[in-house]
């Protein structure tokens, strides 16, 4: 399988213990909804598969496991890093309406003074709020994604407005 042919999860983030068990970081805001028997991790641009023996899932975006095969440190510690995918046939069905602020990357922001600023390139979670990267002129403008700035998103359109606060994007253009 390659890397085009799955979807992204998260990566190894270390190992734990002498019997092979490696800590799981989580990327995917459902992944106790994924159907994890198999994880494939991306090795010289390829994905290889491993089976799981056994999981245990945390509050916190992580979790531990046993993969087949790998029953010591030494065999496991080569896997940290490693980006974890998924087949795109276990991406898990989402309810249209549950749309998330990850969803507005791609859209145009168009701000309510400044007019059309350009695409949102990420969106990043901190833990007070979530908040909006855009590329203008080679320059990151980020600004928070609060129900205060928003005057309107159109899902169709994939356009959203917004009301930044005086001097922010000048500070970009500059």
């Amino acid at each position: 399988m390659t890397v085009e042919e799955g979807f992204y999860i998260g990566y190894v983030s270390k190992t734990r213990g002498l019997k092979g068990e490696v800590q799981l970081y989580f990327e995917f805001d459902a992944y106790d909804e994924l159907d994890l028997d198999v994880i494939f991790l991306e090795v010289n641009k390829k994905l290889v598969p491993y089976f799981v023996q056994s999981i245990k899932l945390h509050n916190n975006s992580t979790g531990y496991a046993f993969f087949e095969d790998i029953d010591h440190i030494d065999k496991a510690q080569p896997l940290v890093h490693r980006k974890m995918y998924l087949p795109k046939d276990k991406l898990p069905e989402r309810d249209p309406d549950d749309f998330r602020y990850t969803d507005l990357i791609g859209f145009l922001v168009i701000d309510e003074q400044h007019g059309e600023l350009g695409e949102i390139t990420d969106v990043q979670e901190f833990p007070q709020q979530f908040v909006a990267t855009v590329d203008i002129d080679g320059k990151e403008l980020m600004f928070p994604l609060s129900e205060d700035l928003i005057l309107d998103i159109d899902v169709e359109e994939e356009i959203i407005e917004v009301d930044l606060p005086e001097g922010l994007v000048d500070l970009y253009k500059e």
